[in-house]
């Protein structure tokens, strides 16, 4: 008896359209990888608009607490001028007492706010590399640059000499 060849599929073989090539594969990845990387920033955007949101109220708040602050520290030193008066002095005294604690309060925080301020320094080393910068920036053709460039080392600046030629 002879033996014949099935000319059915065999069993675990798809029987559709071949597989997809290479580059099918990667245009699709591509794709996916884009819709993916959109959706992200539109999550992203939304999500920091909310917070943009949050943190505008939050700060009118803020200012709105300021505000009722500064009416709040009126009414403080208008009773405290009353307070003042009660105890036996002229109104106009007692006002012109509170007045000149304000003028004291204020000029203490001016003095305080003047002293941080002279503390304050010149950007030494950045005002010296400016000053060395002419040098640097002469007009060489890419590639034929002759001299050295400062170099930072341990927070200080390392300035070759702008003459001498590059090693």
């Amino acid at each position: 008896m002879a033996h014949s060849v099935s000319t059915t599929p065999l069993a675990g073989r798809p029987t559709g359209p071949a597989e997809p090539s290479v580059g099918t594969l990667a245009k699709s990845a591509m794709a996916d990888v884009s819709t993916l990387i959109r959706s992200e920033i539109e999550l992203a955007k939304t999500e920091l608009t909310t917070s943009a949101k949050r943190g505008g109220i939050g700060a009118a708040a803020f200012a709105a607490a300021g505000v009722m602050l500064v009416f709040a520290a009126v009414f403080f030193f208008i009773a405290l001028a009353e307070f003042i008066t009660w105890l036996g002095l002229e109104r106009w005294i007692s006002y012109l007492i509170v007045f000149a604690l304000l003028v004291l309060v204020a000029a203490v925080v001016a003095f305080i706010g003047y002293r941080q301020l002279k503390k304050i320094q010149k950007p030494e080393k950045t005002l010296e590399t400016l000053h060395d910068l002419p040098d640097l920036a002469r007009r060489e053709a890419p590639g034929q640059r002759q001299h050295d460039l400062p170099t930072v080392r341990n927070g200080q600046v390392v300035v070759a000499d702008p003459h001498a030629p590059l090693r």
